[in-house]
């Protein structure tokens, strides 16, 4: 089969498509011909070997990649066969291997791909979407909310615009540069803003006509999470999960008494033991049309690229390999 390979930490060329041996299910695992593999930008963290993420960096030479969906071929001597020839999605945990024609995964991991959905739509659901779902039941969005999305053309930002529009929230989307601007205000949010636009914060200011955010949903953290702060009212709150700008939002502990916000911390931790359920949920969603998860694809062999892509900001929605 061909994998992309690393040998070494380091820039996407570290990433290297290369003809390896297939790999072998053992006890509990099958393996799934793949036909999606999930890139997240926890991939390009690990790959540039930045310690003290949410994983602990892999051993070397390695094959990246925790998010699959395809059929399964082969399965481990105490596994059902009945999984054999069923379409699968797959989230491999702290393993890898999925940037590849063929991935092994825990049995007890795997989800049945609705037929209704695509394999690149699963694998958006598998790892993103479960995300997506746990911090909106953090946010408790309502009708009467103004809601402000950061990243919003984004794997996170384009599930929760339509979400949010769902419940009868004003959505307010923040994106980089007009192409994802445009594609926030295709998702359906009312009011969209350029954030490298040096005047973004009193462009919506003047767009809000008066009207506090109630809510901000925030993932990318420096000056664009500062600014999405100060646009939040008395009572309103702050749900954040991360920082993909590379450092999160400079805002005191005494300004968030000082504004009457409250700090919202969605972490993988908090999420970890709901795994299952909300991979189930985050299915479910995309398998009924409630959510239409945005995805670009990539050929596996061309892996390099998609991360460089992640890294200057390139995207929309959620990044997907197919071999």
């Amino acid at each position: 089969m061909h994998a992309i390979r690393q040998y070494a930490f380091g820039p996407p060329t570290a990433l290297l498509y290369e003809k390896v041996l297939d790999p072998v299910p053992g006890e509990g695992q099958v393996r799934i011909a793949v036909a999606a593999a999930g890139v997240h930008v926890i991939d390009t963290t690990i790959r540039r070997g930045v310690e003290g993420g949410p994983f602990p960096l892999p051993s070397l030479p390695m094959t990246p990649g925790r998010e699959v969906a395809g059929v399964v071929e082969e399965v481990g001597p105490d596994v059902d066969r009945t999984w054999l020839g069923r379409r699968v999605v797959a989230h491999l945990g702290q393993t890898s291997g999925g940037y590849a024609e063929l991935a092994l995964a825990a049995a007890d991991r795997l989800h049945v791909v609705p037929p209704s959905l695509a394999e690149s739509a699963a694998v958006a659901m598998i790892g993103t979407g479960r995300t997506a779902v746990g911090i909106l039941e953090a946010a408790e969005l309502t009708a009467g909310d103004v809601v402000v999305v950061t990243a919003a053309a984004g794997g996170l930002g384009s599930l929760f615009v339509p979400e949010a529009k769902a419940v009868g929230a004003t959505v307010v989307a923040l994106a980089g540069g007009p192409r994802k601007v445009e594609r926030a205000r295709t998702l359906g949010a009312d009011i969209a803003a350029d954030y490298t636009r040096a005047d973004w914060v009193d462009e919506l200011r003047h767009a809000l006509a008066g009207r506090a955010a109630t809510v901000v949903l925030d993932g990318v953290g420096g000056s664009v999470g500062r600014g999405a702060f100060e646009l939040l009212g008395p009572g309103a709150r702050l749900v954040r999960f991360g920082w993909s700008s590379g450092a999160p939002a400079d805002i005191g502990a005494d300004e968030f008494g000082a504004h009457g916000v409250t700090d919202v911390v969605v972490i993988g931790a908090q999420l970890i033991p709901r795994l299952p359920e909300l991979e189930t949920a985050a299915l479910d969603r995309a398998a009924t049309g409630t959510w239409q998860p945005l995805v670009q694809d990539f050929a596996l062999a061309r892996a390099a690229d998609a991360h460089e892509a992640i890294e200057a900001r390139a995207t929309m929605g959620k990044v997907v390999l197919v071999p």
